[in-house]
C-alpha cells in the first residue's frame, strides 16, 4: 500500500503546466537575439576597434594608412630612438602614482570621517566635495592657475602633481563612499567592546572591509591623471611634459607610428597588472 504522504509530495513536486509553458517559453526567449544584447556588442566593438587598429598598423612598415608588409621597424625606433617619449611617459606614470596615492589617502580619510561624524557644515562640504567632478577642466585648470600664480609657485611637475591630486580627489571619496554606505556598524561596535582603540579599529576593521573601494578609487585617479590633457597643459612648464602634451605635440608634424608601438606596449602592460590584481584581490578576498 503506497503512502499517501509520498504521493502528495510526488505531486507537489511536479510543475504545472502554465510553469512549463513559461519555461519553454523563456528557454526560446533566451535563444533569440534580444536588443540588449545586440546593443551590447555594437558598444564592445566601438570601444575595442581603434585598439585593434592600432595594434594592426604599429605593424606596419609605411608611415602612412597604407599597410605594406609586417616589420617591426617602429618597435625599434621606440625602444632605441624614443628618448624623450619615454621621458614623457616616465613623468606621466610619476605624477599619476604620487597624485592617486596623496588623494587616495586623503579621499579615504575623508569618506570616513564625512559617514561615520557629525560637525558644522558637513552637508556643505558633501555638496562642494563633487564640484571638481561636475565643473568643466578648463574651469579647473585656469582656477590653478591663477592660484598658483597668486602664491608665486612656478609651473611644473610640483604643480601639475597638485592639480592632479585635487581633480582625483572626489572620484576616490566617491568610491570608497560608496563602499561605506554598505559597511556592517556592529563590526566596530565590536571591536570596542573587544577593546580596540580608534587607530586599531581604522587600520584591522575598517581599512581591510573598505580595501576593494580604496583599490577602485586608485586605479581610477591613475586612469584620469594619465589620460588628463586640458588641466596638464594649463598648469604644466618647461621640463614637465607629460605623455599627452607630448602626443599632442607630435599632431604639427604629424603623429609617428611609434606612438601605435608604445600604445600596444601599454596595452600588454595593462592586462598583466589587471591579470595580477585579479589573482591578488581573490587572494585577500579569501584570506579574510
Amino acid at each position: 500500500m503506497r503512502n499517501p504522504f509520498s504521493i502528495f509530495m510526488r505531486r507537489q513536486k511536479r510543475p504545472s503546466e502554465p510553469a512549463m509553458h513559461a519555461k519553454r517559453s523563456w528557454k526560446k526567449r533566451g535563444r533569440s537575439v534580444s536588443f540588449s544584447k545586440t546593443m551590447l556588442c555594437l558598444a564592445l566593438l566601438f570601444l575595442f576597434i581603434p585598439l585593434f587598429v592600432i595594434v594592426f598598423y604599429s605593424f606596419n612598415e609605411s608611415k602612412d594608412t597604407t599597410f605594406t608588409r609586417v616589420s617591426f621597424v617602429w618597435y625599434e625606433r621606440l625602444f632605441l630612438q624614443s628618448g624623450d617619449l619615454w621621458g614623457s611617459l616616465f613623468n606621466s606614470l610619476l605624477v599619476a602614482f604620487l597624485s592617486s596615492l596623496v588623494a587616495t589617502i586623503l579621499g579615504t580619510l575623508a569618506a570616513i570621517g564625512i559617514s561615520w561624524y557629525k560637525f558644522f557644515g558637513k552637508s556643505y562640504i558633501q555638496s562642494i566635495s563633487f564640484l571638481p567632478m561636475v565643473l568643466p577642466e578648463v574651469i579647473m585648470g585656469v582656477s590653478m592657475l591663477i592660484f598658483f600664480s597668486a602664491i608665486k609657485l612656478s609651473l611644473g611637475l610640483a604643480t601639475i602633481f597638485i592639480a592632479h591630486t585635487t581633480f582625483c580627489l572626489p572620484f576616490v571619496y566617491l568610491m570608497v563612499s560608496a563602499r561605506i554606505d554598505e559597511f556592517d556598524y556592529s563590526i566596530i561596535e565590536a571591536s570596542h567592546d573587544l577593546g580596540a582603540s580608534e587607530a586599531q579599529t581604522l587600520f584591522h576593521v575598517i581599512i581591510p572591509a573598505i580595501m576593494p573601494g580604496i583599490i577602485s578609487g586608485f586605479m581610477m585617479s591613475v586612469t584620469m591623471s594619465l589620460e588628463d590633457y586640458v588641466i596638464t597643459s594649463l598648469v604644466s612648464g618647461p621640463g614637465s611634459t607629460t605623455l599627452p602634451l607630448y602626443v599632442y605635440s607630435m599632431i604639427r608634424f604629424g603623429v609617428s607610428p611609434v606612438i601605435n608601438s608604445l600604445s600596444f606596449v601599454l596595452i600588454l602592460a595593462i592586462c598583466m597588472l589587471t591579470f595580477i590584481f585579479r589573482k591578488s584581490l581573490k587572494s585577500f578576498a579569501s584570506a579574510r
